[in-house]
């Protein structure tokens, strides 16, 4: 039986895994002769670009981070209790797809309040026990929630009504295997992006893959967190990436495409002037508008040429 590869166990919105053709087509020449063996993601999200990197290059080390407490908290328990919480999940599941519509329904708002109540009494500083409960409830929401989002209320509570699947799949052995296994090389930071900085230097490949910049007022993937991402936010970001190009490392990232929706529209051609800009085509994932799921553009920022 083939070895499973690590990818993603979470659904997240903005995922990246229809994109990774087109960002190992445009990796640096460094990376594939090894010499850039550390890799840094300041925003780690749902992970399919880590993942995929990762079991696709030799690092020596790589660095992960992202503001979500309880998604940082969740991989860490993927690193580094993966069996307990594959027993919890096991449990979970047995018992939630035993009931019937109703009872599940129940179940899953029961779980909610009891995630939402104890959200201030994890210890966030020490790692025990209570982080594998917490993980497996993290993933069993997010694999039962309506389609699959995270978000939250003002006072940072979950708040995404059940999703109503006819047979959802909650726990995925191997795939948490295949990943507890890929996160060896790995430390999971939680904290802001600029706080990558200390691990970014010369021998480093940093992809970046912020909140993406909205193409109109329905479109926006931050209005799933509490913490927005602003076009200040996007700016502050841009200053990061010119201070992280000053440090010698190479730099990927990703983001949407204004002119997709007005073709005056040179933000990021002028944030990013200076680097090599592709423009790529992608499939939009999230849209409450079901007509406009169509083929749009992203960009491709890097401070270098491809290979």
């Amino acid at each position: 039986m083939a070895a499973t590869t690590p990818r993603p166990f979470l659904k997240w919105a903005g995922g990246k895994a229809q994109l990774l053709d087109a960002f190992t087509a445009r990796v640096p020449r460094e990376l594939a002769e090894g010499s850039l063996p550390v890799f840094v993601e300041p925003f780690m999200g749902g992970g399919a670009v880590y993942f995929h990197f990762n079991s696709t290059f030799a690092f020596r080390e790589c660095h992960l981070f992202d503001i979500n407490e309880d998604l940082v908290l969740t991989y860490t328990v993927v690193k580094n209790d993966v069996s307990a919480l594959i027993e919890y999940l096991r449990d979970v599941e047995e018992e939630f797809l035993a009931k019937g519509d109703t009872g599940r329904r129940e179940y899953y708002y029961a779980v909610r309040d009891a995630f939402n109540r104890r959200k201030k009494e994890t210890d966030r500083a020490g790692y025990g026990d209570a982080w594998v409960e917490r993980a497996g409830q993290f993933i069993f929401l997010n694999r039962t929630c309506f389609n699959g989002l995270y978000r939250v209320n003002s006072r940072g509570e979950f708040n995404v009504p059940f999703g109503r699947y006819r047979s959802p799949k909650i726990l995925h052995e191997e795939v948490l295997l295949a990943d507890s296994l890929a996160f060896r090389n790995t430390t999971i930071h939680l904290g802001d992006f600029t706080q990558a900085e200390p691990y970014i230097r010369e021998d480093t490949f940093v992809y970046f893959d912020p909140p993406y910049r909205p193409l109109n007022r329905t479109s926006s993937f931050t209005q799933y967190s509490k913490n927005r991402f602003s076009d200040e936010e996007q700016k502050r970001l841009g200053a990061f990436y010119a201070h992280c190009d000053a440090k010698g490392a190479k730099l990927m990232l990703s983001n949407s495409d204004p002119r997709n929706v007005n073709p005056d529209d040179r933000f990021f051609d002028d944030l990013y002037a200076g680097y090599r800009i592709d423009r790529v085509p992608a499939r939009r994932a999230i849209n409450c508008d079901g007509a406009k799921r169509g083929e749009i553009r992203e960009i491709i920022v890097m401070n270098y040429h491809p290979a």
